[in-house]
């Protein structure tokens, strides 16, 4: 479903997991971020896609290599794509592939394009890195923590500030990298906030925001979330940690499993410990 459109920006919901996928009709260009989930929805993008397009060219820019935001990639065949270094050389492709397909298969899900992992035509390797698509230019930012491969992408012409999974408006972070990469992913965040006319906060999850004061209120709250979980770590505070453990919206087995993968890389990183035991 559209979860919110202008003139210039469409963001699509999916039915799994709330995940995002945004298509920005640049001046020259059309850009889509991470297409996803079932054929109908990246169906519903694609026809958008086409209404808009014209004549101008297709980028398909992917937030992360996690395999919900690379489902839709072959869908839009011709399309130029951007994506982080880490991206390019993620070492775990043929994993993130078979997740799609023990995925489809498990629903009976069928879809009218080949399952591949994103073959990269632009590379982002660093903070600040510009690429111009016409008279529009886009800055990127290396977003780890969440994964290792994560970006930020800064549209400034349109004030759209694109976080892949991070700043949700009900997703607390899901540490799978590193949680010292994840607080300074987050401080980065802030500082993109001050240093860019941010009119519009797209997370990969949940709800786009246009309230400058929200916007840094899930900085915060992600933060402070982090910073909780360290000193209940360190502390060895049990009932401490199954109160954040119940602060994940949506609790279920996988916000459980997401909560103690939280509990161990903090515990590895800070603690010197690799294993909650």
């Amino acid at each position: 479903m559209i979860q919110f459109s202008n003139d210039r920006i469409t963001v699509f919901q999916s039915a799994l997991f709330q995940t995002t996928s945004t298509v920005i009709q640049l001046n020259e260009a059309v850009l889509i971020v991470d297409p996803n989930w079932l054929p109908v929805e990246i169906e519903e993008i694609k026809e958008h896609v086409g209404k808009v397009r014209g004549d101008r060219p297709c980028y398909l820019l992917f937030t992360h290599g996690d395999f919900d935001h690379i489902i839709g990639y072959r869908a839009f065949p011709g399309a130029i794509t951007i994506g982080s270094e880490g991206l390019k050389h993620h070492p775990k492709k043929e994993h993130k592939l078979r997740l799609i397909r023990d995925f489809d298969a498990t629903y009976y899900v069928t879809r009218d394009y080949p399952v591949e992992f994103p073959e990269l035509d632009i590379v982002i390797t660093r903070d600040g890195q510009q690429v111009p698509i016409g008279s529009d230019t886009l800055t990127f930012y290396l977003a780890p923590g969440h994964t290792a491969d994560g970006l930020f992408t800064v549209i400034d012409p349109l004030g759209v500030f694109v976080a892949g999974d991070y700043l949700s408006d009900f997703e607390l972070p899901f540490i799978e990298d590193s949680a010292r990469s994840y607080e300074q992913t987050l401080h980065k965040a802030g500082r993109i906030l001050k240093e860019h006319a941010v009119q519009w906060l797209i997370p990969g999850h949940g709800q786009y925001t246009a309230d400058r004061p929200e916007m840094e209120r899930r900085v915060s709250v992600a933060l402070d979330h982090i910073e909780r979980l360290k000193q209940a770590v360190l502390a060895d505070d049990r009932e401490a940690l199954e109160r954040l453990q119940r602060e994940h919206g949506f609790v279920s087995e996988s916000t459980i499993a997401s909560h103690e993968e939280n509990v161990r890389i903090i515990r590895r990183e800070y603690a010197g410990a690799e294993s909650e035991g």
